[in-house]
């Protein structure tokens, strides 16, 4: 990966980049050069536990490492991230006030961009 280093990867602060889905992984390092703009990863893999307790869907693709959350505020950093996601291929993006939810899990309906 040329964008994102092992330990950007936490549940719970202790590191799962080994739960991460390869395929996930390239995708997100490709929307992150398409952006043009830095992505803090602040939600990856979540165990079962974790994912309960911030409120995730509980078949949530953060369960199987196809998902994360990436910090934003600004409008300019909002467009050009869901613009690097839609351009690797991305199908599930999924928009909140201070975070977009990228993943590509297949056990969950394609094509949709999701208000938190």
């Amino acid at each position: 990966m040329k964008y994102f280093i092992k330990e950007e990867f936490t549940c719970a602060g202790v590191n799962c980049f080994d739960k991460m889905q390869p395929k996930f992984l390239q995708m997100l390092d490709n929307a992150r050069k398409f952006a043009g703009v830095p992505f803090t990863i602040t939600s990856s893999w979540r165990s079962k536990a974790h994912n309960f307790e911030v409120g995730g869907k509980p078949n949530s693709a953060h369960l199987r490492g196809n998902a994360c959350d990436i910090y934003c505020e600004a409008s300019y950093q909002r467009l050009q991230i869901i613009k690097g996601l839609l351009e690797a291929g991305f199908t599930r993006v999924g928009i909140a006030k201070n975070f977009i939810h990228a993943d590509c899990d297949l056990e969950l309906p394609q094509q949709v961009l999701f208000l938190y």
